[in-house]
């Protein structure tokens, strides 16, 4: 075969093997083109949440097809979209009136800037500062980049960027410190905007704080009028343990973001939910308070079709006692490794569970980064470190005989990381 024109996303090309080609998904695995079966342990990079072609929302495609591809979605509609807002606004903690679609994690969280932003302008009081949380990620398009940690993400784009105020990440026994900063940057009442991962930052290390943070700043954005944001495009559809992970801290954000898991992880589509208040922002007979967003792909039909399948599933199945089954053999079975000194941070929240390997070059470009993936693959396991970060976060159908594998394999690889007791 020739050279591949693939360019593919955060791969240095010249320093990684050539990647795997998949011919096959079916439940928690993936095949290759070799007839390995490969456990997905990260879901494809979070999406996949009941298992790879979950047969309902698969059958759902396949008549969605029958009768409809993408229609333009301003001046027209269409049934699935239409049921799909009922339906989510109906999952979604309450008071989160209006749907915007959209088709990714990404998109989402620019609608929901822009919505911010909007809303303080077209209500006479503009605010053009947003507060971002200490290593979060919220997507690689500009808006989303400028609201994300500062790094090696994104260096190189630095003059595309606008500036935002940081609070301190809620570490442990710090938490006061994340509050107190808050505090004082939302009291001038210059702020449009809070945003933040609710409960785990993702791509920032899978760092993890309680819901009792959580809600105190939700108070505080309440107090100075400030919108708050909840990014819930990794952390909704169970991941944490329930279906959204602000439930836990028992809030309505003013805006929330969802994508991933929306369609089960089989399409791309995503949604940014927002209160009445800020859509009645932006209705008016004055047409420069329209809110100007959109993209071609918005509500793809097949997409809402997958999505209104998913919901099905989580209404009609078990889907939250799996979760929570999930979730309690993840605490489990990561227990083996607390009070082990070759790692550092053991945590879980949900079915999400995740250790540091302890080694001297740490962040996510430690050297042992791409030396586990390999390791991982050739056991028939898909991993996907965040440098010394070891995290796995299955689809809910992974028995506990693969996780069995999964935290056997961990052990080997730290093991052969050099790391000592």
């Amino acid at each position: 075969m020739s050279r591949s024109a693939v360019w593919h996303p955060f791969t240095q090309h010249a320093t990684e093997p050539v990647p795997t080609t998949i011919v096959r998904t079916e439940g928690a695995y993936v095949d290759t083109r070799e007839g390995k079966r490969v456990l997905d342990a990260i879901s494809s990079w979070w999406v996949i949440t009941h298992g790879h072609r979950q047969p309902k929302i698969m059958e759902a495609i396949r008549n969605a097809t029958e009768t409809l591809d993408q229609v333009i979605f301003a001046g027209l509609s269409h049934e699935p979209a239409e049921r799909l807002a009922v339906a989510l606004v109906e999952l979604a903690p309450t008071g989160l009136d209006w749907v915007f679609y959209s088709d990714s994690g990404s998109t989402s969280v620019e609608v929901a800037l822009k919505m911010a932003l909007g809303f303080h302008r077209n209500n006479g009081a503009p605010r053009s500062r947003i507060v971002v949380m200490e290593h979060s990620y919220h997507g690689d398009t500009i808006g989303t980049m400028s609201v994300g940690a500062r790094g090696v993400f994104n260096a190189a784009y630095e003059p595309l960027l606008f500036q935002v105020d940081k609070i301190p990440f809620p570490a442990a026994g710090r938490q006061q410190e994340t509050l107190d900063s808050f505090e004082r940057l939302a009291r001038g009442r210059e702020v449009a905007a809070l945003i933040v991962e609710p409960l785990v930052l993702g791509a920032g290390g899978m760092l993890m704080y309680p819901a009792s943070v959580l809600a105190e700043l939700k108070r505080i954005a309440e107090r100075s009028g400030t919108l708050f944001i909840a990014d819930e495009v990794m952390t909704g559809w169970g991941r944490t343990g329930t279906m959204f992970a602000c439930e836990q801290a028992a809030i309505t954000p003013d805006i929330l973001c969802t994508s991933k898991g929306l369609t089960g992880g089989s399409l791309p589509l995503a949604a940014t939910l927002a209160t009445d208040a800020i859509f009645r922002a932006h209705y008016s007979s004055d047409r420069t308070k329209t809110f100007f967003h959109s993209s071609s792909y918005t509500a793809n039909p097949i997409a809402c079709a997958a999505a209104l399948a998913n919901v099905g599933i989580w209404n009609d199945e078990p889907a939250a006692e799996r979760v929570t089954a999930l979730s309690r053999m993840q605490a489990e079975k990561i227990a083996r490794f607390k009070g082990d000194a070759r790692f550092e941070n053991v945590r879980t929240t949900g079915t999400i569970a995740a250790l540091d390997l302890s080694v001297g070059n740490a962040g996510y470009l430690a050297e042992v980064g791409p030396k586990l993936r390999t390791f991982f693959l050739q056991r028939g396991l898909l991993v996907r470190p965040l440098g010394n970060v070891i995290y796995l976060l299955p689809p809910y159908c992974v028995t506990s005989l693969e996780l069995d594998r999964l935290y056997a394999a961990i052990d080997e690889a730290a093991a052969l990381a050099g790391t000592g007791r």
